[in-house]
């Protein structure tokens, strides 16, 4: 099949929705708005593609690879993945990516373990075309990679133009891969021919969902050829029943791909080997180039016609393989150890959990170490050990590898905090008062894009001076920030009532930005969100605002209550986590969080209303305790530190009726944070409290 004129502009991959795997995948040249773009925009770039495409053409027929090279040396091509990422599913693990790279090299060098089972009458001219696929050990710098970068951003969702400007390296020494969430408009994946790449390198590559990368993570066998469909139609091949984008039309037959060895096909999505669809002979389903799940093959036509584009001029293919540029790409080099790294699990525990490390260090290692002060055990030389920590405290993590002649280290200090196991008695309130920073060892914030984040901040508070601010009026449509809390004891409550004031205003009035609230009762493991406050609806307190928002008067600041949490929560390492997801609005502001529950039973201490409280907080050498008593029970009232330990008892017995002011030992106490907490009976209260002895 000879006589195709290549014009197809660029070639989507989609799955069929609401099919079965084995109804294979889609392709559709439905989208063409940046290639438009670029023609309308860029004059002579039509005239340009159409010279180079004359070009190959002419370079294709009758081109035999064998002649071309000989020998059974294989073509080397140097890969990068750029994984485009908002940390969710789609920030995919290293091994996902080398399984890919392993199928890709194994379907392009006939070493896939299933092309013995294609049908009898194709084994002959299964090919192998010899192109060997490597991820670079070196940058366009010189510097050591693993052939993988890793970029955050929301326009991993859009998959387009756009997001592949975020990063590539040179298309004349590299193959640009970039993965996404979505690879647009629910797309599999998507590239463009080599004629219209040849004076637009900007667009040179391949754009893919991350469920099609590979066959493990979040892919799997079956969407796993989808990369090699793709990099066929970057080495100039089209479908094996011609130009169009729509298998199973009877004009398909009187198309054509250019390959003479592929029979003529209406083109197929499922696997139905019998096919014979344009009369005889058999149609070739099993053909990476078909939109079937069974891709187990190339025809040695196709592969003339992929190596005739490789050593071309064409989008300057050929350089690729050069051995200087493999050289330069560190593939034929032998690997040096370049660089310490690991990921993590959860790192906000509570005593008892576990946490799973693994190692990503590159290239090259042979020996490592990690350290865990705090964990069970202490040290260890896996791959991926799993630490177990039984106490309260904050822990560094440090991890020291090796390939036999360098070492690198690396650490993370303060990076587990584990949290007691039963956390601070209700009712609680948290003014921020007491806090001198955000993050500390207890509130914990996660800035997801990088942008800023919680903080603390004097310059508003609904009461007292304190309270927790997101600037947000500088932050990028579609940033995540989140406030984790330390843990709270629900396990003797009746209910949870749990309230908050809160201040935002809006910088137009299409903002759309929203603050969530989440409970959690296996100390954050899993989480639920029991709130959800919108821009425009009832998250705005302070209007419309252009400049930096600082709410100023009493009635900015609104009032939530959360009262929709069920007994299912009523554990002692209840959690709290404030997530605000941002639409171009101002900044945001959170104070007074309230916990509080009808306890099971009663007590005569009337220490609700903010009775009891520690003053001044900070605490001096002058502070002391102040709540009201009925007089009639007797109480503990005893200094807690962080972790749960009882520091010193401060009094016991039965206190005289009415406003009581206990002094407190501020000189026996470290500076840093700590828990005056009142028994009476069975029912406990508590409030926070500093020492800062610079006071």
């Amino acid at each position: 099949m000879r006589n195709l004129l290549l014009v197809i502009l660029t070639v989507f991959c989609m799955p069929v929705i609401g099919q079965q795997d084995d109804e294979g995948f889609r392709c559709n040249a439905n989208n063409q708005d940046e290639l438009t773009k670029h023609l309308n925009n860029t004059p002579g770039a039509f005239e340009d593609a159409m010279h180079a495409k004359g070009l190959l053409d002419a370079r294709t027929e009758g081109f035999s690879a064998n002649a071309e090279r000989g020998g059974d040396e294989p073509y080397i091509i140097p890969m990068v993945f750029h994984i485009i990422h908002n940390n969710g599913v789609e920030n995919i693990t290293d091994a996902q990516v080398y399984d890919a790279v392993r199928i890709l090299t194994n379907d392009y060098t006939k070493q896939n373990a299933d092309w013995p089972n294609v049908r009898p009458e194709f084994l002959d001219i299964v090919a192998d075309v010899n192109i060997e696929f490597r991820l670079a050990t070196l940058d366009p710098e010189g510097n050591c990679t693993n052939g993988i970068t890793r970029t955050v951003s929301t326009q991993t969702y859009d998959g387009d133009f756009e997001m592949t400007q975020l990063i590539q390296w040179p298309r004349d020494q590299y193959m640009n891969i970039w993965v996404a969430a979505s690879a647009g408009s629910g797309v599999a994946g998507y590239t463009y021919y080599p004629q219209w790449l040849d004076n637009w390198p900007e667009a040179d590559g391949i754009v893919i969902g991350h469920n099609y990368v590979g066959s493990i993570g979040t892919s799997s066998i079956g969407t796993s050829r989808v990369l090699s469909h793709e990099t066929g139609h970057w080495l100039n091949l089209a479908h094996c029943w011609g130009s169009t984008n729509d298998p199973g039309e009877e004009d398909n037959c009187f198309s054509d791909d250019g390959v003479s060895d592929t029979p003529n096909t209406v083109g197929w999505q499922s696997c139905f080997l019998q096919a014979a669809s344009c009369g005889s002979p058999l149609d070739n389903v099993e053909n990476y180039m078909e939109y079937s799940y069974c891709g187990k093959m190339f025809t040695v036509g196709q592969g003339d016609r992929m190596i005739a584009a490789l050593t071309s001029n064409i989008a300057q293919r050929s350089n690729l393989w050069q051995s200087n540029n493999l050289a330069q790409t560190g593939v034929t080099t032998d690997p040096v150890l370049c660089a310490a790294d690991f990921l993590h699990g959860n790192t906000e525990i509570c005593t008892g959990s576990t946490v799973q490390f693994t190692d990503i260090s590159y290239n090259s290692v042979t020996q490592r170490t990690w350290t865990f002060p705090g964990g069970t055990p202490s040290t260890s030389t896996d791959e991926q050990p799993i630490i177990q920590y039984d106490a309260a405290g904050t822990y560094p993590v440090t991890l020291l590898v090796s390939d036999g002649v360098n070492d690198l280290t690396v650490s993370q200090q303060d990076l587990i905090v584990v949290y007691a196991d039963t956390g601070y008695a209700i009712p609680f309130n948290e003014g921020f008062e007491a806090l001198t920073s955000i993050p500390d060892n207890e509130w914990i914030v996660r800035d997801v894009d990088q942008n800023g984040t919680f903080q603390l901040t004097s310059s508003a508070a609904s009461s007292g001076a304190n309270s927790i601010m997101l600037t947000n009026n500088s932050s990028m449509v579609g940033s995540l920030d989140n406030i984790y809390s330390p843990t709270y004891d629900y396990s003797n409550a009746g209910e949870v009532v749990i309230s908050f004031r809160y201040a935002f205003a809006m910088r137009n009035a299409n903002n759309d930005d929203r603050l969530r609230f989440y409970v959690s009762n296996n100390c954050g493991t899993t989480w639920s969100m029991r709130k959800q406050l919108r821009a425009g609806i009832d998250l705005t307190t302070g209007g419309i605002v252009s400049g930096s928002y600082v709410p100023n008067d009493p009635s900015e600041w609104g009032y939530a209550v959360v009262d929709n949490i069920s007994s299912n929560y009523h554990t002692s390492d209840f959690r709290i986590r404030f997530e605000f997801l941002s639409d171009g609005g101002n900044n945001v502001y959170i104070d007074d969080i309230n916990l509080s529950g009808t306890p099971l039973g009663l007590d005569d201490l009337t220490a609700t209303e903010n009775e009891l409280e520690v003053v001044p907080n900070p605490a001096t050498e002058s502070s002391y305790v102040q709540f009201i008593s009925s007089g009639s029970t007797a109480i503990d009232l005893s200094i807690i530190d962080p972790t749960g330990r009882l520091v010193k008892t401060v009094f016991q017995g039965k206190p005289a009726v009415g406003l009581q002011r206990i002094s407190l030992p501020i000189s026996e106490l470290s500076a840093g944070f700590y828990m005056i907490q009142l028994a009476q009976g069975d029912q406990i209260y508590s409030v926070r409290f500093t020492v800062d002895h610079s006071y």
